[in-house]
């Protein structure tokens, strides 16, 4: 363990196949060392678990859901706020140095503990930005190694693995054992969520050698249940009870009563493959009332489910919807991703049994879409099997027997092939590199032993000699100028996705022009600094284009994380677009989490140059969502641009708002009131549009 390293609880879902709802998932134990700056010692997080203040614990399988209600927040959520405003007061008045990177850490873990997943990010690259610059390789390590676990409970799997592989070379390049047990155990949850089930096994095992050489008692339990989840994926049912049995008695020997909960909800698990749902019920509902002692919704959404389909195969078919509908309400407020695509995948086959054909496909086509999107390959592998099963109930043979192949091939294909795949490219790979370099070595012998006979050839006409020069000059000359055009295209081609996005970009490379197109729905985000000819008087040039730089580069990467298109920046003016160049269903959402990101950055920035003593930025923001009109205009200067009133009535909508405030049209309300709390405002006149409806975002 670090001198005085705290740890985080990670549990997680992995997919399962169950006899009739889909992705019902055990817990997969997490132990990360977050970094050496915590506060915490390892025996203060042992005596500490009965107040529930450092074990902080974090579920994987929750996906934000289309339903947002207001949920009283739970103790240890109001403990965890009232830590990160204590920290936000502390953090001023620390020096560019190290404590800083640790602060900055500390917030992006706290947030990320009650799931305020996009500003814990702002944090952490704050620290990793300040890390890189002090070459402070820890600092940077735990900032990867915390946005690694943002990444994992956000679904991204892809910058996930990315983080966590940043985080290991750094952890082994200053051989920092407990922080490289836990990214492999990061890596292991990640790679069960895409159904590498192979892969996570691996790195499991990895985890374990070394948390057993340490003498690590807490990490060696988490791995048991980690391991007992990979038997549990492959059927091994009495192999996986035999794990979770093990993590259970050494949590109780080390006395975290907390962390039997995730060995109790597996241990249920393993009962419901079984068909033995009276112990399996019995067994969740402990996990579940000591989820609520603990105050986490991400355990306490997960518990919901397992205890509804259990109840499902119970026949209480009532009490299982109002546990299903009570994850999905708890989901939704903690905004996380592969949650939705179970819950919608689960009630898909209750419907069926209820016989609530249309209900069942309307949810079933839902969860295979977020399935796909986040590529979990036993989510789509399960929506399949639903499919099936809806089209055989329906009468739909044909329908049925496409989706129950499709279903096999996920099954028998996807998964196993894929891994097969990898290990056959790694060792060609391998083959290859090994080759080449003996390929190399031979090749450099035989220049050498040819340069030495040139030398001894004294005979060589004279005129040969320099006309063998000149070629060579001129085949070096020749090479040269290849480089420099591969170069130039390379950076040419680099500098016009910078400017217009991706598909435009191609379409004008291809055949030198480029089509308009209509959208019939995009949602458009205006921002505008208020009173900014007045705080522009009272900075230099410079440093007024240093402050909106910064502004501007932290909106473009929060626009790209949410995949919004940006449009264009006016002055103090920024626009995005969200539903092009790519016409998607979820633009709308997607442009109101970035509109909120954005505001948390400025009302962040405000606060911290308000402590600073510095001019500060406000910001009014606008969303409208209809159709528009996209394309690229004009020969020079080549602009990707959209038309269209909704982008007018988008403009009023930053105008008519308030500073510190998402102001939102009723068009884009209707496509996000059950994702985000929303305050209706009335009618409010907008200039030359009249009286429109609109709504702050909270």
């Amino acid at each position: 363990m670090a001198d005085d390293g705290s740890y985080v609880l990670l549990p997680t879902a992995p997919a399962t196949e169950n006899l009739r709802l889909s992705e019902l998932r055990p817990d997969v134990i997490n132990l990360v060392a977050i970094s050496d700056h915590m506060h915490y010692h390892q025996e203060e997080v042992k005596s500490s678990n009965s107040q529930n203040q450092n074990m902080k614990k974090l579920f994987v399988c929750i996906l934000p859901m289309l339903l947002i209600v207001t949920i009283q927040n739970t103790s240890a959520q109001k403990q965890g706020r009232a830590l990160i405003d204590s920290i936000l007061k502390e953090l001023p008045e620390k020096k560019e140095d190290t404590p800083k990177v640790k602060l900055l850490n500390r917030l992006g873990e706290e947030c990320l503990n009650i799931g305020e997943f996009d500003t814990g990010l702002v944090y952490c690259n704050r620290a990793l930005s300040l890390s890189e610059k002090l070459d402070f390789k820890k600092g940077a390590s735990v900032a990867h190694l915390i946005m690694g676990l943002i990444r994992t409970n956000q679904g991204n799997y892809n910058e996930a693995l990315k983080h966590n592989e940043i985080a290991r070379k750094i952890k082994e390049e200053i051989n920092d054992q407990d922080g490289l047990a836990a990214i492999y155990n990061n890596f292991g949850i990640v790679y069960q969520n895409q159904g590498n089930y192979k892969g996570a096994l691996e790195v499991y095992y990895k985890a374990l050698k070394i948390n057993e050489a340490l003498g690590n008692k807490d990490w060696v339990m988490a791995n048991y249940n980690n391991i007992g989840i990979i038997y549990f994926t492959q059927k091994k049912y009495p192999e996986a009870l035999k794990s979770f049995n093990a993590a259970l008695k050494m949590a109780e020997q080390i006395g975290d009563r907390f962390s039997t909960n995730h060995p109790y909800n597996n241990i249920g698990g393993v009962y419901f493959e079984e068909g033995k749902y009276a112990e399996a019920l019995k067994n969740y509902e402990t996990a579940y009332k000591i989820r609520l002692e603990m105050g986490d919704k991400f355990e306490i959404a997960n518990s919901l489910l397992n205890i509804a389909a259990t109840n499902v195969h119970l026949n209480n078919y009532k009490l299982a919807e109002e546990k299903y509908l009570e994850s999905f309400r708890i989901s939704s407020e903690i905004g996380h991703k592969t949650g939705i695509a179970s819950f919608y995948n689960e009630t898909g086959r209750l419907y069926i049994t209820l016989k609530k054909y249309s209900e069942s496909k309307s949810n079933l086509e839902k969860g295979l879409a977020l399935n796909k999107e986040i590529g979990n390959a036993d989510g789509i592998k399960e929506a399949y099997r639903s499919f099936a099963e809806l089209d055989s109930a329906t009468g739909n043979y044909k329908g049925a027997l496409e989706n129950y192949k499709n279903y096999i091939f996920y099954k028998d294909s996807l998964i196993n092939k894929e891994n097969s795949d990898q290990l056959v490219e790694q060792q060609m790979q391998y083959d290859f590199d090994k080759k080449e370099a003996v390929g190399k070595a031979e090749q450099e012998k035989k220049d050498a032993l040819a340069l030495k006979e040139l030398q001894k050839q004294k005979l060589v006409r004279n005129g040969f000699v320099g006309g063998f020069t000149v070629v060579l000059l001129f085949a070096g000359v020749f090479f040269t100028q290849r480089n420099k055009i591969k170069k130039g295209k390379k950076r040419s081609d680099e500098l016009l996705l910078n400017i217009l996005p991706a598909e435009v970009a191609e379409e004008l490379k291809t055949t030198g022009a480029t089509t308009a197109k209509d959208f019939s729905e995009v949602t458009v985000l205006f921002t505008d600094f208020k009173n900014f000819t007045m705080m522009s008087e009272q900075l230099t040039a410079q440093e007024l284009v240093n402050e909106i730089n910064y502004c501007y580069s932290a909106f473009d990467k929060i626009i790209t994380k949410q995949g919004i298109e940006k449009i264009k920046t006016i002055g103090d003016s920024y626009m995005c677009a969200g539903g092009l160049p790519v016409a998607n269903m979820t633009n709308a959402v997607d442009t109101v989490r970035a509109a909120i990101e954005i505001r948390d950055f400025m009302l962040n920035e405000k606060e911290k140059r308000e402590t600073e003593g510095k001019p500060v930025f406000e910001i009014r923001i606008g969303c409208n969502t209809g159709p528009v009109v996209a394309g690229i205009v004009g020969i020079k200067k080549f602009a990707y641009d959209i038309w269209g009133d909704t982008v007018n009535i988008a403009s009023r909508m930053e105008s008519s708002g308030e500073a510190g405030k998402v102001n939102i049209s009723g068009s884009t309300y209707e496509l996000v009131k059950d994702i985000f709390t929303c305050t209706y405002r009335g009618k409010i006149q907008a200039k030359n549009k009249g009286e429109i409806d609109m709504y702050f975002v909270k």
